[in-house]
């Protein structure tokens, strides 16, 4: 039996899920790449089969976190979702995929990115009563391509506290780190002013923030976050079987997504990891290792999951 509540237990996943388009070209977007007849060879096969992967991994991630003792399976109550395009996609893997029986909803963004791709909020009603949700949008620099917006979520948790939650898909480093690391320095900023609105009006508010910011723990962005007050619960995470982060390039294992707490939430903390499931990883011949088992390298169809590996935290919940 699968459960969606645990009361004295709140679990969030971050998951870039790696380039989730539908097969419909949008007009107003460059997504022509992830079309029947683009370079990927995008189709309606290829699209389902990836939505039930992204099912299958948050189902079972459930049965991580409880470690086999024997007791109900715990659906993560949030997950926090990059690389995805649209509603389309949403209500297809939360309403059509094996995630159909789960109970999610789901708020997302409609950002200015140039592919068309959003970050968006599963969450169980159960255990977080969404009342209000707001997409900030990041004005570009000059010379920075649009990107995506800041996803926030407020909700009321079954003890009666209020929880608020920013997903973040920061601006890659497409065109090199060092020349696009003001890019990443000014979502950080922004991000840092929306909560510090929302504490001018709550000092006390327990807060959340998961995503992939496209910078490890030692870069720029990561450290002016920790130095405006939040922490990284992520810091130390890792698998279970092999992965060091959610996140392999050469051979090196780092994490580019993230997880911070800040407020009374935050002395509830219990444990992060990293969802490295055997069937989410593949030999690394290149490296001698492992590495997470891809959808595609470049257009080449590889069947798999993501680039990137899941991120989970929680936290137990006073009553």
């Amino acid at each position: 039996m699968i459960s969606l509540l645990l009361a004295s237990l709140l679990t969030l996943m971050e998951f870039n899920v790696e380039n989730l388009f539908d097969c419909q070209h949008d007009s107003l977007k460059n997504d022509t790449e992830f079309l029947p007849d683009g370079s990927y060879h995008w189709t309606r096969t290829r699209y389902w089969n990836k939505l039930q992967k992204i099912g299958k991994e948050i189902l079972a991630a459930a049965e991580w976190e409880n470690d086999g003792n024997g007791e109900d399976y715990l659906l993560p109550d949030l997950v926090a979702l990059c690389e995805v395009e649209n509603d389309t996609c949403l209500r297809d893997l939360t309403r059509r995929s094996l995630l159909r029986n789960a109970g999610y909803e789901y708020v997302m963004t409609s950002s200015p990115d140039l592919r068309g791709i959003d970050v968006a909020l599963l969450y169980s009603p159960l255990s977080f009563r969404l009342y209000n949700n707001i997409s900030f949008r990041i004005k570009p620099l000059e010379g920075m391509k649009p990107t995506r917006d800041i996803l926030y979520a407020g909700g009321i948790l079954p003890s009666g506290d209020t929880l608020h939650v920013y997903v973040v898909h920061a601006p890659s480093r497409s065109g090199g780190e060092k020349a696009t690391r003001p890019h990443r320095m000014h979502v950080a900023r922004q991000l840092c002013e929306a909560i510090d609105s929302l504490r001018a009006l709550s000092p006390e508010a327990s807060i959340l923030v998961a995503g992939d910011f496209n910078d490890y723990s030692s870069n720029a962005s990561i450290k002016y976050l920790i130095a405006h007050g939040l922490t990284e619960v992520s810091a130390k995470a890792i698998g279970r079987n092999g992965a060091k982060g959610t996140y392999c390039y050469r051979g090196q294992w780092d994490s580019l997504d993230h997880i911070f707490a800040a407020g009374p939430i935050l002395s509830e903390f219990s444990q992060s990891y990293i969802f490295d499931a055997p069937w989410l990883l593949e030999r690394d011949e290149k490296y001698n290792g492992v590495k997470p088992h891809r959808n595609y390298i470049g257009p080449s169809y590889k069947n798999g999951y993501s680039d990137h590996l899941p991120l989970i935290a929680s936290f137990k919940i006073e009553e």
